[in-house]
């Protein structure tokens, strides 16, 4: 049975957003950071170093955030694939490589102009993992919830 595009943006964005926090949450605790402090990095994107000042709202705003900003990529990812069934057909290539493009125009694009309040960087320990994060956890399981779209 096919599924809506609605359903595959929610399942993908999901899955994709909850494991990429899964893997960010893990990372921050293994380098002393809490899961509140690592919520309100996030939020800092919105509400610039005042996120670390506003407790667990700003918490939450972040979680927020994180998930509304996976359902945007999952939709762009879930338009295209329907404008170029091949994504969806191989999902195990162009998930990872709709990852990296995620995580390109996140470092080099949304974060700059945001108000995060921390240097962003590309070449470091943490940017690689992201990097593998985004391919892996973010971006192949939304390329597997396009292709059940199509099934």
């Amino acid at each position: 049975m096919r599924r809506s595009g609605a359903s595959a943006i929610l399942l993908g964005g999901s899955i994709g957003s909850a494991l990429d926090l899964a893997f960010a949450l893990v990372f921050a605790a293994v380098n002393g950071t809490g899961p509140e402090q690592l919520l309100q990095a996030i939020a800092s994107g919105l509400l610039g170093a005042a996120a670390y000042e506003g407790g667990l709202p700003a918490a939450a705003l972040g979680a927020g955030a994180h998930f509304a900003m996976s359902f945007a990529w999952a939709a762009l990812f879930v338009a295209a694939a329907a404008r170029v069934p091949r994504l969806a057909q191989q999902p195990w290539v162009w998930g990872p490589a709709f990852g990296v493009l995620v995580f390109l125009a996140m470092r080099l694009v949304v974060l700059p102009l945001s108000a995060f309040p921390h240097p962003v960087r590309l070449v470091t320990l943490s940017a690689g993992l992201d990097l593998l994060s985004h391919m892996f956890l973010f971006g192949l399981p939304i390329a597997w919830a396009a292709r059940a779209r199509r099934e």
